[in-house]
C-alpha cells in the first residue's frame, strides 16, 4: 500500500513538473496570450484534467512558472553575491548578474513583461517577493545594521532598487544596440548605489 502511494506522489510531482516546464517553455516563446491550454498540455503530453487539477487554470499556471523563474534567477544573483565585497562592487556585480539573466526570453517575457500584466501588479509582486526583493531586502538590512549605509528604511528602499533593476533590464531588452544601453545603465546606477553609502 505504502508503494503504491508513493508511486501516485511520484506521478504527481511528474505531472506538475511536465506542465511547469511546457509552460516556461511556450510563455517565454510566445508570451501568455499566444499560448493555448490545447498547446499547453499537448507539449507536457498529460490531459487538459490534469491541467485543471494542478492549477485550476492557464492564469495559474503561469503563476507557478514566475515563481519557478523567479527562484531560479535568485539562486543565480545569491551565487554571484561575494560575501567578502564591499557594498557597491556585490550591488554592482548582482546588477550585473540581473542584467545577464534577464538577457534570457523566459525572464525577460515572463518576469517583466507578462508577470504584472497577466497577473496584476500585487500578485506578480507577492510572488516575487520572497525572492529577489528578499535578497535585496536582506543585503541592506545587512549594510544598515553595520553601518555601511545610511539608515534609510530598508523595505521601501529595497522597492526603489528592484524598480531601479526592473527599468534597467526592460531599457536593456529593448535598445537597438543593446552592450552599449548596458554599459550606460550601469554607469547610471552605480552613483545612485554608491549614494547610499554612510
Amino acid at each position: 500500500m505504502q508503494i503504491s502511494r508513493r508511486t501516485q506522489a511520484d506521478r504527481t510531482a511528474a505531472t506538475r513538473t511536465a506542465l511547469i516546464a511546457a509552460g516556461r517553455r511556450l510563455f517565454a516563446e510566445h508570451g501568455f496570450a499566444g499560448v493555448g491550454t490545447e498547446t499547453i498540455v499537448r507539449d507536457a503530453d498529460v490531459s487538459r484534467g490534469a491541467l485543471y487539477h494542478h492549477f485550476g487554470d492557464k492564469t495559474e499556471l503561469f503563476a507557478a512558472v514566475l515563481a519557478d523563474v523567479e527562484g531560479e534567477v535568485t539562486q543565480r544573483l545569491a551565487a554571484a553575491i561575494d560575501a567578502d565585497a564591499d557594498f557597491v562592487t556585490l550591488m554592482m556585480r548582482s546588477v550585473q548578474a540581473w542584467l545577464d539573466a534577464c538577457q534570457h526570453p523566459e525572464v525577460q517575457r515572463i518576469v517583466l513583461i507578462d508577470g504584472p500584466a497577466v497577473l496584476g501588479w500585487a500578485r506578480w509582486r507577492e510572488i516575487c517577493q520572497p525572492h529577489i526583493l528578499g535578497l535585496i531586502e536582506g543585503v541592506l538590512a545587512l549594510g544598515v545594521q553595520d553601518g555601511t549605509l545610511k539608515a534609510l528604511p530598508v523595505k521601501p528602499l529595497a522597492h526603489i532598487l528592484l524598480a531601479v533593476a526592473d527599468e534597467a533590464a526592460l531599457y536593456v531588452g529593448a535598445a537597438q544596440e543593446p552592450e552599449p544601453a548596458r554599459r550606460q545603465m550601469e554607469q547610471a546606477i552605480r552613483p545612485l548605489v554608491e549614494a547610499l553609502l554612510r
